[in-house]
């Protein structure tokens, strides 16, 4: 509908056609965004339903359909901002309240973005100048209002020409000249900044590298795909002596969380067994350190280590020179660890990960809405609360 307002006619009867008009529009309308809301929640109780479900054998296929659904959510919120008519005020939007069962998107209130201290601050001022633009008179500063904007510094390419001036001596004769800058990789256009994008990109993001190609191309350089992939290689080759140190440093941690996911891994040996068929399942261990939560001094790192297979052997390597408190799952492999020494002193003291045992506790009560599981639900909740409240502020003791 257009937002001017139309002249009115006076005849009563046409007046209330129009209104009758109106009201069965404002009813379709209504229609529709409760349907559309609807639509939106049911897709994101399909999500997490689909997240608590994303572990085990069909946990890929999961995650496929957990990624297809939330581009369809998005996809659903971004139409649904697009015809929204209310002005959105971030700067005035305080924490959003907590919603009730049943409450749709649109009335809750958006969350002011989150933007870090150290992230750069560019003082803009707007000063109406010296003079009133009424009288004429002096203008003297008696306050300011202050608003902020969120920006961008759009990533661009550019060449770094290093010239090297040669100079010789009027004297002896000889050439003087500054030594070449060493590069991440040698003979290699590739500066620290660039390597450093990619890699983020490739790892962090997962972004393609014929994606990454495609980006600089449009910046104005156009790298090829093989040229990419050697990057990686040597960069990850000049990096290793950093990954070696940082991850002795967090596997020599009296504490660490450990846990494992599979990942699909290209089998060469399989690629003849049809479309589908060139892959088998490998896996990815993590293990953490996070001294935090009882106010350690430590910084938190994490370290990633890949077997091709689920087999115990690998994490009694990953873990051979670690001692202390073992914070994991059930998985059996980790038994061995628990072990004592021949001194009678175990190496590794088992520290069981609540948020698998919850898990199970859920899954019976969604199942069956046992009692038990719901007292087992509600003591487990309650322990959380305490964890939120204590969070940062004890000293662990030793």
């Amino acid at each position: 509908m257009s937002s001017d307002a139309p002249i009115l006619p006076e005849d009563p009867a046409v007046l209330k056609a129009m209104i009758a008009a109106l009201q069965a529009e404002n009813a379709r309308m209504s229609a529709t965004i409760r349907a559309h809301d609807q639509l939106i929640q049911t897709l994101r109780l399909r999500i997490a339903k689909l997240k608590k479900q994303a572990f085990g054998k069909s946990s890929e296929k999961i995650e496929r359909e957990i990624e297809q659904l939330e581009l369809a959510l998005e996809d659903l919120l971004i139409a649904s901002a697009e015809s929204a008519t209310t002005p959105t005020d971030e700067d005035e939007a305080g924490p959003a309240p907590e919603a009730k069962t049943g409450d749709v998107d649109k009335h809750k209130p958006r969350r002011r973005p989150r933007v870090s201290e150290a992230t750069p601050r560019e003082r803009r001022e707007l000063d109406p100048g010296s003079c009133c633009p009424d009288c004429g008179g002096d203008l003297r500063l008696v306050g300011e209002d202050m608003s902020e904007m969120l920006d961008l510094v759009a990533a661009q390419l550019k060449v770094l020409q290093i010239a090297r001036l040669k100079k010789s001596c009027r004297r002896c004769e000889k050439m003087v000249q500054t030594p070449a800058p060493s590069r991440p990789i040698p003979g290699s256009m590739a500066s620290a900044a660039l390597l450093a994008w990619i890699l983020v990109s490739k790892f962090d993001d997962h972004l393609p590298l014929y994606r990454l190609n495609e980006i600089s191309a449009r910046m104005g350089a156009d790298i090829p795909d093989s040229t990419l992939v050697d990057w990686c290689g040597r960069a990850m080759k000049v990096l290793a002596p950093l990954v070696e140190r940082i991850e002795a440093d967090v596997m020599a941690s009296d504490l660490l969380h450990a846990d494992d996911t599979p990942i699909r891994v290209l089998d060469r040996s399989l690629k003849d067994r049809g479309l589908g068929k060139g892959v088998k399942q490998g896996r990815i261990w993590a293990y953490v350190r996070d001294p935090r939560p009882w106010a350690g001094t430590a910084p938190p790192g994490a370290v990633y280590r890949f077997a091709p297979d689920w087999k115990q052997e690998h994490v009694h390597g990953h873990l051979a020179q670690t001692r202390g408190i073992l914070q994991a799952d059930g998985y059996k492999g980790y038994n061995k660890l628990y072990e004592p020494d021949p001194d009678g002193t175990p190496r590794l003291q088992e520290a069981s990960c609540w948020a698998h045992l919850r898990r199970d506790f859920h899954d019976e009560w969604d199942k069956t809405k046992s009692a038990i599981a719901r007292e087992a639900l509600d003591r487990i909740g309650a322990l959380y609360d305490i964890e939120r409240e204590i969070n940062g502020q004890c000293n662990r003791r030793t």
